[in-house]
């Protein structure tokens, strides 16, 4: 189903949905998750979900994609709401909903969430659009939706891209030049992103800017996946017993100020406080 008509008007962010969706139509988001280097990302993600669900909890994911976590809280019994971009990805995640998911699946933009009313989930997810919104007025649009409806108390987990392990990746497989080229690194190496590159990078110290004056309380900072992107070829070979014994070392790291910044994603997950 269709919340509503895209109603931002500006030739930047039409040109940004577009690409958006072209990208992730062609892209494989449904298997992305699958391989042992990809997989901490979902687990880590879920664990630090887990942590703040409770019996009843009502939620929301903004950008859902194919549903990895959408259908994972279904299957969980949880009363979930799915809103996704790209119509290529919803027709994926319908396919996979079971009969017993409580599940509302809807076609929609996260800078516009004007169809669901304020305080009104326990859990909001902005798990993916971050990634993709490149003017400051798009980025607190997104960030501003997912804090008014959720409820006071809510939790929010919004995630991102980091620029410096991005960077690190560039050279790794040998793409830096070409954005050196391009004059999407600036002299500190922070990039310039704007499209069609399609995504967005981060430092923490652009989100603790973004997030500055909001109404909210962190709860955690968690570097999700740390080095397991740049490593997967030999990631992806690790017994399973490995691999267990390789999750349990992430989850010691992840939230360690002095290890967050090695990770690829990086989450931010926030309770919402009343205003002050």
């Amino acid at each position: 189903m269709k919340l509503f008509k895209r109603k931002h008007k500006s030739a930047e962010h039409k040109s940004t949905v577009n690409a958006v969706i072209d990208f992730y139509t062609r892209y494989d988001e449904d298997g992305r998750l699958s391989r042992k280097s990809r997989m901490p990302e979902y687990l880590n993600t879920m664990k630090y979900i887990e942590k703040h669900l409770k019996s009843g909890s009502k939620i929301i994911e903004i950008g859902a994609g194919t549903g990895r976590y959408s259908l994972a809280l279904a299957e969980k019994g949880y009363d979930v709401t799915a809103v996704e971009l790209t119509p290529h990805n919803i027709e994926v995640m319908k396919r996979k909903v079971k009969s017993h998911h409580k599940i509302k699946i809807y076609e929609g933009n996260a800078c516009d969430l004007s169809a669901f009313e304020s305080e009104s989930y326990d859990i909001v997810l902005l798990l993916g659009p971050m990634y993709h919104l490149f003017t400051e007025e798009d980025k607190h649009k997104a960030l501003g939706e997912a804090i008014r409806i959720s409820k006071k108390g809510g939790v929010i987990y919004a995630s991102y891209c980091n620029n410096d392990t991005c960077i690190y990746k560039f050279f790794y497989t040998g793409r830096i030049l070409k954005y050196v080229d391009k004059g999407m690194i600036k002299e500190d190496y922070h990039t310039v992103s704007s499209m069609p590159e399609v995504f967005e990078l981060y430092r923490k110290s652009d989100i603790d800017e973004l997030m500055k004056n909001y109404p909210v309380k962190r709860l955690h900072f968690v570097g999700v996946d740390m080095l397991s992107y740049i490593y997967d070829d030999r990631l992806d070979k690790l017994s399973d017993r490995e691999f267990e014994e390789y999750m349990k070392f992430l989850y010691n790291l992840c939230e360690r100020e002095d290890c967050v910044g090695l990770s690829i994603h990086m989450l931010d997950i926030f309770r919402k406080e009343p205003a002050i």
